[in-house]
Parts: C-alpha cells; structure tokens; sequence
C-alpha cells in the first residue's frame, strides 16, 4: 500500500535512527495509514479512501462530501 494520504497528502518523512553508542542509520517515518470506505449519498455508491488517522479525524468533522471535494481538488481519482 501506498504510504500517502489522499486528504492531507501526509507522505513518510526520512531521518536518523540513533543507537545507543550514537551510530546513525537512515530510517523512514511513515504516517498511520488507513483504508476507510464511506457512503457517498450524492453519487449513491460506496468510496474508498486512503487516509491518515488524522485525515479520518478530519472527515468526521467537515463530512464525506466535503472531503471528496478536497481530494478531487487535490487531482486525486475517488
């Protein structure tokens, strides 16, 4: 699965894993991804998202339709 957010286009972000003798090793930090499928009243059928946690956080808030219409801004395909 894609680590990338379809909403908030949260993507995994890159730095240092420090051992306890101070080596450094590259390491990614990925965000807690989520696939959530949610009813679109407007087009009558069911849609599949790819979203952070903060970004399911986010739809409860503002609502699906708005949602959708962030993500089709963003040129993501719904």
């Amino acid at each position: 699965m894609s680590a990338h957010c379809q909403l908030t286009g949260a993507r995994p972000g890159f730095g240092n894993k420090i051992s306890h003798s101070h080596r450094r090793t590259p390491r990614r930090f990925d965000p807690n991804i989520q696939r959530k499928r949610y009813w679109l009243p407007s087009e009558g059928r069911h849609v599949r998202l790819t979203l952070s946690a903060r970004a399911v956080k986010t739809v409860d808030l503002i609502g699906i339709e708005a949602a959708v219409a962030r993500v089709r801004a963003r040129g993501e395909k719904v």
